[in-house]
């Protein structure tokens, strides 16, 4: 095998653990969240439209997070700057 076709696996495998890793932690940061604001929900009961307002936040930006994980491994899988 030549040196293109390693290089080319290997980021294909490294491109799969990073999609993989980036919706993994995504999906604990959405249960993060979202029990913390039940927690702080049951605490206090009348604070509920700002801690939902505040938790609805910080789930997009939570939810951005896999997307911009998805741009740089698809820079690396179709625009791969290892391939001289």
């Amino acid at each position: 095998m030549d040196a293109t076709t390693i290089i080319t696996a290997a980021t294909a495998i490294s491109v799969g653990i990073i999609l993989a890793a980036a919706g993994m932690g995504s999906a604990i940061g959405w249960g993060l969240i979202c029990s913390k604001a039940l927690e702080g929900i049951s605490r206090q009961p009348e604070m509920r439209p700002q801690l939902m307002f505040n938790m609805f936040i910080f789930a997009g930006l939570m939810e951005s997070f896999p997307f911009i994980v998805m741009a740089f491994a698809l820079w690396f899988l179709f625009a791969n700057p290892f391939l001289g």
